[in-house]
């Protein structure tokens, strides 16, 4: 997979320069960790700073990452481009590790010393560590053996440089790898959990809120993200009310899930209401454009009672009720009192 790189930034001054790698520090303080990235990409520490890119050879000079497409037991040999911008010699681990999605939707890799059992098993650095002098770069090789034993689809995974210091959390960059198994690639992704909870509304003639929630998870062998879109109808399609623009899904590994929730406004309460999913899965080639697949659509019921009005209906029936049985009880009350006239004039007589 190849793209235009982005160039690495630099320092307008060495005031500007130190600026900057503080507050670098700051943010990887914060952060503890650096996932996989796309290349070139920089790291700060103190007097520590560096960058990392992918080397420049057959498969391209001006990668972000790296792409593979092989075959189950096909070899590859690439490079890893470590430079040290900093002031003094930077000694650093080198290593390979699976790729995982946060809950944030954020690709990361497995720390070092974690189990890897694809990428980060199948590619391997020469050497688990590196020195590089200061103002230097040097190039780590490595070499990815696709397991002869591999399914088909897509794999994600990184080289990682890695530095620990005692009493310090461990600081890392690396770039991204990405591999597609040669076979039969079968991207799917299916909605689980759909629920349609309604909040109603204080206004008897007016609309309430509702809340779309649902599960995507990625049952096929390929890495997707997806569109969406969301809504929600009354009997026979009516009242029809869509959620709006939502964004799209972070990308999902096979067998990830990514949990979505949407509020959907100016939802009319029609007693029984039908809630609407439809996924767009979006799928990235060898060469990074993106191509959509067909539309995965579920449904789900909710009760959209107006409790609101049938609690003001109720107590207008309670009030006509009340009323005719007021009437029929003054109107036999009259016809009693016709009676006793009647007999009263009958006795007089």
């Amino acid at each position: 997979m190849r793209h235009s790189p982005t160039p690495p930034t630099t320092a307008a001054g060495p005031a500007v320069g130190a600026l900057a790698r503080a507050a670098l520090v700051v943010l990887l303080a914060a952060l503890g960790v650096l996932g996989a990235v796309a290349g070139p990409a920089a790291a700060a520490d103190g007097d520590a700073s560096w960058t990392v890119r992918t080397a420049a050879n057959d498969f391209g000079t001006d990668r972000r990452n790296y792409g593979y497409t092989l075959n189950p037991g096909a070899r590859i040999e690439d490079g890893l481009v470590v430079a040290n911008h900093g002031s003094t010699p930077l000694h650093l681990a080198v290593y390979t590790a699976d790729g995982f999605t946060t809950k944030a939707g954020k690709l990361d890799l497995v720390r070092n010393g974690a189990t890897s059992t694809r990428v980060g098993a199948w590619a391997r650095p020469d050497r688990p560590d590196v020195t590089v002098r200061p103002g230097q770069s040097a190039e780590v090789p490595f070499t990815l053996t696709v397991a002869d034993n591999a399914e088909p689809g897509d794999y994600m995974g990184g080289i990682v440089t890695s530095l620990t210091r005692p009493g310090q959390a461990e600081r890392r960059l690396g770039i991204r790898i990405r591999l597609r198994v040669g076979g039969e690639l079968e991207p799917r992704l299916s909605v689980e959990g759909l629920r349609v909870r309604y909040a109603g509304t204080s206004n008897p003639l007016g609309k309430g809120e509702a809340t779309v929630t649902y599960t995507i998870r990625n049952t096929g062998n390929a890495i997707l993200s997806t569109r969406q879109a969301v809504s929600l109808s009354g009997p026979f399609g009516r009242p029809h009310t869509d959620a709006g623009k939502i964004d799209d899904s972070p990308q999902l590994l096979p067998g990830d899930t990514w949990k979505v929730s949407v509020p959907v406004r100016e939802v009319a309460p029609a007693l029984r209401t039908t809630g609407r999913v439809t996924l767009t899965p979006l799928l990235a080639d060898a060469s990074g454009s993106i191509a959509p697949l067909a539309t995965v659509e579920t449904t789900a019921h909710a009760w959209t009672i107006p409790w609101v009005s049938l609690l003001l209906l109720l107590v207008v029936l309670c009030g006509v009720l009340f009323g005719i049985r007021w009437a029929f009880r003054l109107r036999r009350g009259r016809r009693g009192d016709r009676r006793r006239e009647d007999m009263g004039t009958k006795e007089l007589v």
